[in-house]
């Protein structure tokens, strides 16, 4: 469940506060207070068993003698009431309600009997143990916070009631509004997936602010973030930064995983941008408020002090920003009206005397350069001119250049403390954010980036899907006689055959099970040898002396085993020996030493890991992190993260390793976390890379005890297993399956021999191109909600027709919407589509379909008339008609 029945939260007509009390400073009326002076124009009801008079309330004992259904509730009674108070507002019909009492838990029982008593009413809960919840558009201000939230278009969700009311605190100062502000507390039910979707799509809401202490129900999580990334920014500080890592594990990845290393990670995936302090938070909510999102990253400075200016080009990189590059017309245009003297370069130095008026004139001149994507204006203090004036100067001429279009983002750095807050007061009322130091500025500006580019990752990232067939056979044999065995780690012989069974490729061994057989088991391997203990009590062989390097014949070999037996029986007598495992010395002068493996992040599920590898991998400590499942474009960026990338390229006299080749590696082990959930953890370490390739040296596998009856992944892959051969009516074949995000070049192919008619009648709008913003939404897809299916011709190279699949977060509806090449109409294509398109959602649980059909598009209206679908009019839109057709039967209201 997602969005359903938190429609009071933006819209609630009536409130009803339970345990509303006129008993001074008691949690009731706190609450109560908050909503009356908040002028809260609804209606405001108290339901206490002790009468009490208040003015705009009105009083009922029980719940049952509301005289109407509270379109909200809140709850301020002790924990052992709440669950029967929960049942009672479902009876009376209430379908929300926040719970502001603490002590509700499960050891106690009481937090499954209040979603109990919610449950066969769908009533949704807020909370528990939470501060409230504040809609300042509908002035309604329904918690215990002593400072009131102002309207605007920042939603922050909190998972710490204190943090709410110092961001509270804050933002009254800087005068900062809200669409809301939720304090979610427990998350018993509505968690911040849940209001992430809510705010996603309100319109009032510009950005979204997050406080998480924790994630729950993680794959709804990501997939709201993501959806809401798209279209507005989505900032969160993440609590827990220095908590101590994650438990020893077995393998070197599992160690290097840390807790708050995969939230960065995850949240960079789902488009969220991460800040580091409550400082951060407060400075990205204020410009994302502010300015409009640059075009991109190049920065021009208007300042009065060269050194002011310097420090600011010394912050640039760090906030992914660069001087902008200014045009020979706006150099020239400078050179007219400003002294001589001047920087002739950007920054530009107008000179410490600088009056209001050459402020205006440079300011201008940048704002209309087009390399200019974004400006900060600097002010250093002088006896000659006013600050004052120079920003008044500065609030004029951006006002002009708005008014022309021109909606760059302004930014003011004014130092020092004369006249601060009228200045603060003139540049924020225009619009401007104002700053202290040029750091801060130039920081704030990279928020903007930040949330620019994690949009575009979104978006726009370059996406290459490589076929690649692996022998899963084997995988699935090798992983099956582990599990009977009762082991839940793959001796080595098995590791390898299991990267094998991937394509990555491996060092050629052989197994002896005894000291005695070690020189015949080196049979046709190649000296020099490597002899290494086989035991599944040693996780690190090199340091409890197992592996022995640079054996130059078979005798070597034989007695470095018979002494790393003696040795290790010595030191470690309980240790159980299985054999020894013998291996050709891999010998590549060029070669780097890298990490790469899957790890399980109890939050986030598996984890794909690579970096610099070796025995000091710990130490180092050189990693990226990325949720499962990548395409190659993606593992190449991951790898590029590294500090180890720039060691891959050439440099002196040692060439190029393959890089390629580790990101073939990399897509490998996505692959692995795709097919088997069984594997925990998968540890390659060293993996060689070189001019020629890449080779694991030596890998551990741990497995689960148990088949998993699910998958863990929380980013769901492309459902393949959906692409399928179909059959018209009319004979005509055709293949289908679901899109990759590298499909766009072949749907825009596609929508070039639709009809301009069709293409009406796909988009409801006259549309002469299908542009890249159209053809990334139907390709670069989060398949737990959209899904967009291809249908090609017999020979599968040229697409013959698309339908696309979009479901609301609740899953309770989703909306089709098909097009069909101009020569493939009336063969019967439409039909067999939306017909497995149907047969697809039905599988996925949804209740039902429509489709959005233009009133004279009369060959779709009659098809899905045929397939079953109901038509109604629009009532907004006479010349729009709704279609649609229940797939299952609807939940209980």
């Amino acid at each position: 469940m997602s969005i359903r029945n938190l429609s009071p939260l933006s819209d609630a007509k009536s409130v009803a506060v339970i345990g509303g009390s006129a008993r001074p400073h008691s949690l009731g009326a706190i609450v109560l207070d908050n909503i009356v002076r908040g002028g809260f124009s609804g209606t405001i009801y108290a339901v206490n068993p002790h009468r009490f008079d208040q003015p705009g309330v009105g009083w009922c004992a029980t719940i049952a003698d509301l005289p109407e259904v509270p379109d909200l509730a809140v709850v301020a009674t002790p924990a052992e009431s709440v669950p029967g108070i929960i049942e009672l507002l479902g009876e009376k019909g209430t379908r929300c309600a926040i719970v502001l009492s603490a002590g509700l838990n499960q050891a106690n029982g009481l937090k499954q009997a209040m979603l109990d008593a919610a449950r066969s009413h769908c009533l949704r809960i807020v909370g528990p143990n939470c501060l409230g919840f504040v809609a300042p558009r509908l002035k309604l201000n329904a918690t215990f916070a002593r400072t009131k939230a102002s309207e605007g278009g920042l939603a922050l969700l909190s998972q710490s009631g204190a943090l709410v009311t110092a961001v509270l605190d804050w933002a009254q100062a800087r005068s900062i509004g809200f669409s809301a502000v939720a304090s979610v507390g427990d998350m018993a039910d509505v968690d911040l997936g849940d209001l992430i979707d809510l705010y996603a799509t309100d319109p009032a809401t510009k950005a979204i602010l997050l406080y998480v202490e924790g994630v729950t129900n993680t794959a709804k999580f990501m997939s709201a973030a993501a959806a809401a990334a798209r279209i507005k920014p989505v900032i969160a500080i993440k609590a827990g930064k220095s908590a101590a890592a994650a438990k020893a594990t077995m393998s070197h990845t599992g160690a290097l995983a840390g807790s708050y290393d995969v939230y960065r990670a995850a949240f960079k995936r789902a488009g969220i941008v991460l800040v580091e302090t409550l400082t951060e938070l407060f400075d990205a909510a204020e410009i994302l408020c502010l300015a409009a999102e640059p075009r991109g990253g190049r920065l021009g400075i208007v300042t009065n002090g060269g050194g002011a200016g310097i420090l600011a080009v010394d912050s640039l990189q760090g906030a992914g920003a660069t001087l902008a590059p200014l045009r020979a017309e706006t150099l020239g245009a400078l050179d007219a009206v400003l002294p001589s003297t001047w920087s002739h370069a950007n920054p530009v130095d107008v000179i410490g005397d600088a009056p209001p008026d050459r402020y205006r004139e440079a300011v201008s001149a940048l704002l209309r350069d087009e390399t200019v994507d974004g400006l900060i204006v600097m002010n250093c203090p002088t006896g000659q001119n006013e600050a004052s004036a120079i920003a008044e100067a500065v609030c004029e001429v951006v006002a002009i250049a708005r008014g022309a279009r021109i909606d760059k983002p302004v930014l003011g750095c004014w130092l020092g403390d004369s006249n601060a807050a009228a200045v603060e007061t003139l540049l924020l009322d225009a619009g401007i954010p104002v700053y202290t130091t040029p750091d801060d500025a130039v920081r704030a500006f990279g928020y903007l980036l930040a949330s620019r580019e994690a949009r575009l990752a979104l978006t726009d990232r370059p996406v290459e899907t490589r076929e690649r067939s692996f022998d899963t056979t084997e995988a699935k044999r090798i992983v099956a006689a582990a599990r009977a065995d009762k082991r839940e780690t793959l001796d080595q012989m098995e590791a390898q055959a299991l990267l094998a069974a991937y394509g990555i490729a491996v060092v050629p061994t052989r197994f002896a099970a005894a000291v005695e057989t070690v020189e015949d088991a080196c049979g046709w391997l190649k000296p020099p040898f490597a002899v290494k203990i086989s035991s599944p009590d040693i996780v690190h062989k090199s340091e409890a002396g197992g592996v022995v390097l640079g054996l130059h014949d078979r005798k070597a070999a034989a007695a470095a085993a018979c002494a790393m037996e003696t040795h290790i029986r010595s030191v470690h007598p309980e240790v159980r020996i299985d054999g020894y495992i013998i291996e050709e010395m891999v010998v590549r002068h060029n070669a780097r030493e890298m990490i790469a493996g899957i790890a399980t992040d109890p939050t986030f599920g598996p984890i794909l890991l690579v970096g610099t590898g070796g025995t000091a991998v710990e130490i180092i400590a050189d990693k990226a992190i990325a949720l499962p499942p990548l395409d190659h474009a993606q593992a190449l960026a991951l790898i590029s993260e590294t500090r180890m990338s720039k060691l891959l390229d050439a440099y002196r006299n040692v060439p190029a390793a393959h890089r390629e080749a580790v990101a073939d590696v990399l897509d490998a082990l996505s692959a692995m976390t795709v097919d088997f959930p069984d594997i925990i953890e998968l540890d390659i370490n060293p993996l060689l890379v070189d001019p020629d390739g890449a080779v694991a040296l030596d890998a551990r596998v741990r497995i689960t005890a148990q088949a998993p009856a699910d998958s863990n992944l929380v980013i769901r892959p492309a459902p393949m297993e959906w692409a399928s051969s179909l059959v018209t009516q009319s004979g005509l074949a055709f293949y289908v399956r679901p899109v990759r995000g590298d499909d766009e070049p072949l749907l825009a192919a596609f929508f070039e021999h639709v009809s301009p008619e069709d293409l009406r009648f796909r988009f409801l709008s006259t549309v002469a191109h299908v542009e890249h913003a159209r053809l990334a939404a139907m390709t670069r897809v989060d398949y737990r909600r959209t899904i967009t299916f291809l249908a090609f011709d017999a020979a599968r190279e040229n697409v013959i027709a698309t339908a696309m699949l979009a479901a609301d977060p609740d899953r309770t509806r989703a909306e089709v919407a098909l097009a069909t090449r101009a020569d493939m109409k009336g063969r019967g294509v439409s039909w067999t589509l939306l017909e497995y398109v149907l047969r697809y959602a039905k599988a996925e649980g949804i209740g039902s379909v429509e489709a959005i059909e233009c009133a004279d598009h009369e060959a779709a209206l009659r098809m899905e008339r045929e397939m079953g679908f109901a038509t109604v009019t629009d009532p907004d839109d006479p010349t729009v008609r709704i279609v649609r057709r229940a797939l299952a039967p609807a939940d209980a209201a």
